[in-house]
This record gives C-alpha cells, sequence and structure tokens, in this order.
C-alpha cells in the first residue's frame, strides 16, 4: 500500500484541512456564543434568573458529553480510522447546528447541545492524525497548530456571531452549519486516511469508556504524571470562561466592548505563540524545558491577573498569559511519545475527556471562591482570588510535571 504521506506536499494538504477543520469547528462553537444565551432567554419570557440557570446546565451538558465521548471517539479512531471519525463529526454538526436554527423548543435546543457536545468530541482524533503521520520531534508544533487554531476560532467567531446575531438571533446557527457541512464536503475529496489498516486496534468498550481510557494513562509513570500536569493546567484556565467577564466588569468597571477588546488580545497573543513561538522553541530547547518554561509564566501570570488593580494595568499582563501557551503543545508532544500508533487515538481521547472534566468541576470551584471572595458581611473583599487559585493550581502542575520528566533533563 502507497503511503499518501510520504510526499511533504501531501502532508502538508492533510495537515491544512485539519487545521481548517478545528478552526470551523471552534468558530461555530464560538459564533453561538454571543446568541445562544439571548434564544435560552426568549424560549424563557425574558427572565434573565431562569435562564443564567438554563445556561449553566447548557454548559455542564456540553462538558459532560465531551468527557464521555471523547474516548469513545479516539477509540473508535483506532479500529476504523481517523477518516471516518473526524468526516463523520464534521457532517454531524452541520445537521446539529440546522436542529438548533430551527429548534421549535427549549427541549429541542437542549438536545442539539447534547449532540452538539458529542461531535464536538471528534477534535482528538484530529490530534491523533497529527500524531500518525508528524515525527515525534515535530508532535509539539503540531499541536501547536491545534491550539492556534482555537485561538483563531475564538477570536473570529464571538465577534462574527455578535454581527449576525444582530440580524436574525438564528442566523448564527445558520452560518455554522454551512461552513462546517463546506469542511465536511472538501474532506471527502482531499483527507486521506492516517492510520493503516495494518495498525488498527480492535475496538473495546472496556477501553472506549472513560475509566478504561484512563487505564491507558497509567500505563506509564511518566506519562500518568503529564497526565496529572495536563488536568491541573486546564482545571486553571476554567477562571477565565467562569468568572473573567464578572471580574474584569467589578473590578475595572469594563463594559461589553472593552471585555471582548481583552479576550481578542488574549486569542491573538495565543495564535503568535503556539501557531508560531511553540515549533522554534521546542525545536531549539526541547520538549521539556518548553513545557516547564510555559508553566513557570503561567504560575506568574495568573498571579498577575488577581493582582493588578486597574484595567491599563492589564492590558500589560495580556503578553504574559499568550506565552503560558507553550506548555500544552509540549505536554501533549511528551505524552504521545509512550504510546504506540494503535492507541493514539485513544490517547487523545482519554486527554480530552480530562478536559471535559475540568470543564465540569472548574466552573463551579471558581464561582463559588469569586463569590465568597466578594462576601463584604465577611470583610473578605479579595476579587482577584479565583486567579490565585488558578496560579496554585499551574504551580502544582510545574512541581509535579518537573518531577515525573527528570529523567529527560
Amino acid at each position: 500500500m502507497l503511503n499518501p504521506f510520504e510526499k511533504p506536499s501531501h502532508r502538508t494538504a492533510a495537515l491544512t484541512f485539519i487545521f481548517i477543520t478545528i478552526i470551523l469547528d471552534v468558530l461555530a462553537l464560538g459564533i453561538i456564543i454571543p446568541v445562544l444565551p439571548r434564544l435560552i432567554e426568549g424560549f424563557l419570557g425574558n427572565d434573565a434568573s431562569q435562564a443564567a440557570k438554563i445556561i449553566g446546565l447548557f454548559g455542564s451538558v456540553w462538558a459532560f458529553m465531551q468527557f464521555l465521548c471523547s474516548p469513545i471517539l479516539g477509540a473508535l479512531s483506532d479500529r476504523f480510522g481517523r477518516r471516518p471519525v473526524i468526516l463523520i463529526s464534521c457532517f454531524g454538526l452541520g445537521i446539529d447546528y440546522i436542529l438548533m436554527a430551527l429548534a421549535p423548543t427549549l427541549g429541542l435546543l437542549f438536545l442539539g447541545r447534547v449532540i452538539s457536545g458529542i461531535t464536538s468530541a471528534s477534535i482528538p482524533t484530529a490530534g491523533a492524525y497529527i500524531a500518525d503521520i508528524t515525527p515525534l520531534e515535530k508532535r509539539a508544533a503540531g499541536f501547536g497548530m491545534i491550539g492556534a487554531a482555537f485561538g483563531f476560532g475564538f477570536i473570529v467567531g464571538p465577534a462574527l456571531g455578535g454581527l449576525l446575531g444582530s440580524i436574525n438571533v438564528r442566523l448564527p446557527f445558520a452560518f455554522a452549519a454551512v461552513l462546517t457541512l463546506l469542511n465536511g464536503c472538501y474532506g471527502l475529496f482531499i483527507l486521506p486516511e492516517s492510520l493503516p489498516a495494518t495498525l488498527r486496534k480492535p475496538f473495546s468498550w472496556q477501553r472506549a469508556n472513560p475509566a478504561g481510557a484512563f487505564t491507558l494513562l497509567r500505563s506509564h509513570k511518566e506519562l500518568l504524571g503529564l497526565a496529572g500536569v495536563y488536568t491541573l493546567y486546564f482545571l486553571a484556565h476554567q477562571v477565565m470562561p467562569t468568572v473573567f467577564v464578572l471580574y474584569v466588569g467589578y473590578r475595572y468597571g469594563w463594559n461589553e466592548r472593552m471585555t471582548g477588546f481583552s479576550l481578542t488580545a488574549v486569542g491573538i497573543g495565543s495564535v503568535l505563540v503556539q501557531g508560531f513561538l511553540v515549533k522554534r522553541l521546542v525545536a531549539r530547547f526541547k520538549e521539556r524545558r518548553t513545557m516547564l518554561a510555559g508553566l513557570s509564566i503561567g504560575v506568574v501570570a495568573f498571579a498577575l491577573c488577581g493582582l493588578v488593580t486597574t484595567g491599563d494595568y492589564f492590558w500589560l499582563v495580556v503578553p504574559v498569559f499568550a506565552l503560558m501557551g507553550l506548555s500544552g503543545p509540549s505536554i501533549q508532544g511528551l505524552m504521545t511519545r509512550h504510546v504506540g500508533a494503535t492507541e493514539q487515538g485513544q490517547l487523545q481521547g482519554a486527554t480530552n475527556s480530562l478536559v471535559g472534566a475540568t470543564g465540569i468541576l472548574g466552573p463551579a470551584i471558581f464561582s463559588l471562591v469569586f463569590a465568597r471572595f466578594l462576601d463584604s458581611e465577611r470583610g473578605l473583599q479579595l476579587p482577584g482570588m479565583p486567579f490565585f487559585v488558578a496560579s496554585a493550581f499551574v504551580f502544582c502542575a510545574l512541581l509535579l510535571a518537573w518531577q515525573v520528566t527528570r529523567t529527560r533533563a
């Protein structure tokens, strides 16, 4: 059987499709961020209090489906190949957005979010695809590309969603459907399979459930430790979607416009660091040093977020925050070294399931911390405390990363 990736041009075309797929997945998710609360509120007679509870439920269910389904899709890609899982997910996500665009009831909209959580869990399969066709020493750069795609999608998506939503609250869902379906059609013609039939592994529910997927993480001491680092790193990041908007509004008096600008700046920094800087630093300093540097910067960045007392000073923190993005791709690159070609899908599914778990736990932790340290009756006026907690999580990740990778020093 001919290797479709023997020619660099073929590998580049495949990586470009994966990059575009992730951008469009994240862009589609970002597009609906500004309008989903309004749509839910409309179903509830503009009851903001009740809408807030339903929005929280939607978010938790979406994260839970990621937690549950990521290992399943990863194991399916190890059995049937990456191409069918990625393409079916593309088409499934597109059809799901059509459902949400037309949903006449809140119940059907909720069903749409459940399906979205399942189909968006295909992103780990994209990570496995990159691991299949990328040499070991270049995998961190490949995973950096995924991070850059996330950053780009979250820069453009909310702005585009706000613009389309000002015309019609359901229009962003229809636009997201068109994007994902067109990308699926494009992939039908240009995306080759990356996992040869001889390297595929039988599907097993024992491996495909979250508990079974985590068994793989326990197969090697360093791999298990890096999984802990990855979990703590993403748990810290849950502070941003949970309390950032409330925090900058309370402490700096920022309106929606300034908040949007700040998040855009963070997204641009993430794209630059993960899309361009990771590759160069890993090539020079290797994955371990790059990971430790990124985590060290992360400890400082989150602490500074909690310390700065004015909005002007906060802008100085944004570049520091972006440099923390050196960590994620380096951690993933190190983790892929401990599993074979037949288990890359399972590994990516397990790690994405960990991220899903942080999406369930993080909002509860950071929202409670923020509320408690704004309790004027107890004299606990410390609005930056959620960011100090996030800094502590990253510090624990740094210590663990140093310990489990000492043999690579």
